[in-house]
């Protein structure tokens, strides 16, 4: 495993991690994610991801089920939660989401109380929220980490400028200020990372927890042939992601890739996370899986990242044609 450190901070991620969106609770239960846990770790994985809204809260409390069953040594990993959307789902009420010191105050104990631990490594504000002023969104962060409750904060989906603001304000008023970011970042979505992001890097530093390397599971090619029952996008609810991934144009890029993947005679997933990685403002891209043939497919991504010399980049950017790029017109 390899291990980078988070933007301008000490901590250092391995650079695969393991979470469970949509995975834990809706397609896997306790056992399953007890060996896809123990793998991760033994694979030298040290970053777990989580989020009070994945499966409404469900997620979070077998995680914490499973870690304490482990029992592994609290200082050999590294666990996450973020904050915004509420886990109540339909039943929210007023304060019970967004970015408001109550809802991020109260938020974060009920993550501690569902992962059955007495910090979070990392604290997410899972969306922005232009309801509540940039200064309560880092005031409260900064006074979470003060209580030892938290130890680092960063954002989720924010744009670059939203990125900068809070640390505009955090230097202010002397205030520690975002250390990461966890972005959509593969092959298909590239905006933030390789444009938006950019003077954040240059500026100020910023890790990023990168979720969705594989697209959803389109990335696998295992839609190429239609949905498979008990896929992602198979699940109720997740319609947006059969929209917004199936599409004639990239289904066409992914064959090519596909056929690049054969010749480099490595899978199409490993192909698509290793390239993701490859980038150096990765911290670390998070794996998701639901079985062990999927999880220990995933890891080869790292022998994988070693044969993209520039002529094999060069080969995927012609297949991609997606570069984004500054438009000065």
């Amino acid at each position: 495993m390899q291990y980078r450190n988070m933007g301008k901070t000490g901590l250092q991620l391995s650079v695969l991690s393991f979470g469970s969106w949509v995975t834990f609770h809706k397609q896997i239960e306790d056992n399953t994610a007890d060996e896809l846990m123990g793998i991760a770790y033994e694979q030298g994985i040290n970053f777990f991801d989580n989020a009070e809204v994945y499966a409404l809260g469900e997620s979070e409390k077998m995680m914490g089920r499973v870690l304490k069953k482990k029992n592994w040594d609290r200082s050999s990993y590294v666990l996450s939660s973020k904050a915004f959307f509420g886990w109540r789902g339909n039943a929210n009420k007023p304060n019970q989401t967004g970015l408001s010191r109550k809802h991020l105050f109260e938020a974060c104990h009920e993550a501690l109380n569902r992962l059955q631990s007495e910090y979070l490594d990392l604290f997410f504000c899972h969306r922005p929220d232009e309801s509540v002023p940039i200064e309560e969104v880092v005031w409260t962060m900064h006074n979470l980490v003060q209580q030892g409750k938290i130890l680092y904060w960063g954002t989720s989906q924010w744009s670059g400028a939203e990125i900068m603001e809070a640390h505009r304000v955090a230097q202010q008023y002397h205030l520690m200020g975002p250390a990461m970011e966890q972005p959509q970042y593969n092959m298909f979505e590239r905006h933030k990372m390789e444009l938006d992001y950019l003077p954040v890097f240059k500026n100020v530093g910023l890790g990023t927890t990168i979720w969705s390397p594989l697209a959803a599971g389109f990335l696998t090619g295992k839609y190429l042939d239609g949905i498979p029952e008990g896929s992602r996008l198979a699940i109720k609810g997740f319609d947006w992601l059969k929209e917004r991934w199936l599409k004639e144009d990239k289904i066409s890029k992914l064959k090519k890739l596909q056929s690049l993947a054969k010749e480099l005679n490595v899978s199409l997933a490993s192909l698509a996370i290793a390239w993701t990685i490859h980038n150096p403002n990765v911290t670390t891209a998070i794996l998701g899986a639901t079985k062990k043939e999927q999880l220990d497919e995933n890891l080869k991504a790292l022998a994988t990242e070693k044969l993209l010399t520039e002529e094999v980049l060069k080969k995927i950017e012609d297949i991609l044609q997606n570069k984004p790029f500054l438009d000065l017109a």
